[in-house]
């Protein structure tokens, strides 16, 4: 039985920009989540951090990732030179907050939406989002300044915040809609199950298998709240098409 191809699958080359630029609405979160995902689904990818004193992929998925200076040109080039000289593997790249102006400079500069095209490379925006009014002004300018010349994927981020009313008010999730955005919801997971996986450096799989390092031990019903979670947030990542 044959497939329905996605634009992943249809790409010879993803590159996945994990941003949000306000600090603290969980994008590092949703780029372990990818990771995870990407593991999970045997995909091969490479990770890149632009936050240069808080690496979260290279802190949770060492051998995957490496450190990216958002200011250096020659290292944001190494993103894409990654997807186009072997587009089997994804790209992956954690945003640090207010890294959008420096990258849409190298983007600008550097031609890179023309040769994305060219290479047949997919750039992929994941707008993590709190429910706060800041995350609505920074999806504006997004839409404003890139168009559809990006693919989108608005992320509800729960964690955050239970009430999207604003954002569905605004007008901004429709016109993204329109430009063929892809909305999921992130659930809240119990901030305790949180907490001792950060403590313990841990990936999401070594901690619902209870198989994490120094002797993070979730509890029974720990280990199978965080199941739950990653069961359902596996589900919105196949529903935005990864």
């Amino acid at each position: 039985m044959s497939t329905i191809p996605t634009l992943e699958t249809a790409s010879k080359g993803n590159v996945y920009l994990i941003g949000g630029e306000k600090g603290g609405v969980g994008k590092s979160f949703v780029a372990r989540l990818l990771a995870q995902h990407f593991i999970d689904q045997q995909i091969p990818f490479l990770g890149f951090d632009t936050d240069r004193s808080h690496g979260t992929l290279s802190r949770f998925y060492t051998g995957f990732a490496s450190p990216v200076v958002v200011d250096r040109y020659e290292a944001l080039d190494a993103i894409i030179e990654s997807a186009v000289e072997l587009p089997a593997r994804r790209v992956l790249v954690d945003l640090a907050a207010q890294t959008l102006e420096p990258l849409t400079r190298w983007m600008e500069e550097s031609g890179v939406l023309d040769l994305a095209d060219m290479s047949g490379v997919a750039l992929h925006y994941w707008h993590v989002m709190d429910n706060g009014r800041d995350s609505l002004e920074l999806l504006h300018k997004l839409l404003e300044r890139f168009g559809a010349r990006l693919h989108y994927v608005l992320v509800r981020n729960h964690v955050r915040g239970d009430d999207f009313g604003l954002l569905e008010k605004s007008g901004l999730q429709d016109r993204a809609l329109a430009l063929g955005a892809r909305v999921i919801n992130l659930k809240r997971l119990h901030d305790g199950v949180v907490q001792k996986i950060d403590a313990a450096n841990s990936s999401f799989w070594a901690a619902s298998n209870n198989n994490a390092p120094d002797g993070l031990s979730l509890g029974l019903l720990e280990r199978q709240r965080l199941r739950i979670w990653l069961a359902h947030a596996r589900h919105e990542l196949k529903a935005a098409g990864v």
